[in-house]
């Protein structure tokens, strides 16, 4: 089965990170947005991926043949952008006529599903999780047999707080591919842009049957809150928690979970929870939990939490010497 990741969007949320890298590559627990995509959908035994890029789309490219040698990867110029339906349109030639169907996945989104279950599923599958806040997703509403009969991006009186989280089993491309011409032949746009959602929607209307599936956790990264929830998340899994074997840094205390990159220089430190660090970074006389913070870059005599430093970045907080009398009160706050 093929894999199909539009990966072209600005990533405004997640500025001042963004004007240097693609938001599929910002690091998160010890690799990058899209590594983590690449490597859950290569381990359900997907070979074949298409890459829709954009805006620094060259950096995704380098990555993926770099990176992932081993599969074999196309890319699609989307220019301009206007919309998930449309990067999809533009890239329909590639997959149109798989005839065992295509998984399209989101490239800011991380989820935890059982894909091969979901990949030998008969029939069009969408992958959903319910969340409080539904105006502000896309929305699948469904039968009582499950069968979906409406899906709508962003309503304003929401029918359903079933969330679309951006994985998609499509069983017949070329249904698809039809119905992302009409949407482009018809400009018709939701919210000013070409929607996957309203494709889905023609071809339900046409007769296409899907169905859906939950998801166990949705990782949106497109957000810093979002961000460092889904690196916590990420870190506190077996291969993190039960960890002990980090180099010894002088003096300093690691407190799992925690991933540390290659070559790092640490000392006088107290590094964790929750902490994600790139390689060969300095940290020094601080004090890092629940951050992110990326390659060649340098901490020192800092105190941080929810933080996401970039890469090649410097940091020197201050220190002092204190000879402090009796009935003294000092606030740094």
């Amino acid at each position: 089965m093929k894999a199909i990741i539009p990966v072209a969007g600005i990533g405004s949320r997640l500025r001042p990170h963004t004007h240097t890298q693609p938001k599929s590559l910002v690091p998160v627990a010890g690799n990058t947005i899209l590594g983590h995509i690449i490597d859950r959908l290569s381990a359900a035994g997907v070979q074949e991926f298409v890459f829709i890029i954009g805006y620094l789309g060259e950096k995704i490219e380098s990555y993926v043949r770099r990176s992932y040698p081993q599969i074999r990867s196309s890319f699609v110029v989307q220019e301009p952008r206007e919309g998930i339906a449309h990067a999809l349109w533009l890239a329909r030639d590639t997959f149109r006529h798989q005839e065992d169907g295509i998984l399209i996945l989101l490239g800011d989104t991380i989820v935890d599903v059982d894909l091969p279950a979901m990949m030998q599923t008969s029939g069009n599958v969408l992958a959903v999780k319910e969340v409080k806040t539904p105006s502000m997703f896309g929305l699948v509403e469904t039968a009582l047999n499950g069968r979906v009969t409406k899906v709508v991006e962003k309503p304003r009186i929401p029918k359903s707080n079933y969330a679309l989280v951006g994985l998609y089993k499509i069983a017949n491309p070329d249904w698809l591919a039809k119905a992302l011409e009409q949407l482009i032949d018809r400009d018709q746009r939701t919210h000013g842009e070409f929607q996957l959602t309203d494709a889905l929607m023609l071809m339900i209307q046409e007769g296409a049957e899907m169905t859906t599936t939950s998801v166990d956790n949705w990782f949106d990264c497109g957000r810093k809150d979002s961000l460092l929830e889904a690196n916590a998340r990420l870190l506190n899994r077996p291969e993190f928690l039960d960890r002990r074997d980090y180099p010894q840094f002088p003096d300093t205390i690691i407190i799992p979970p925690v991933s540390i990159g290659k070559d790092c220089e640490i000392c006088n430190s107290i590094i964790g929870p929750n902490v994600a660090i790139g390689d060969r970074t300095i940290v020094k006389n601080t004090i890092l939990s629940e951050s992110i913070i990326g390659s060649y870059s340098e901490l020192r005599s800092a105190v941080m939490h929810d933080c996401i430093v970039g890469s090649d970045a410097s940091f020197k907080g201050m220190r002092h010497s204190l000879n402090i009398g009796d009935n003294t009160e000092i606030d740094y706050s």
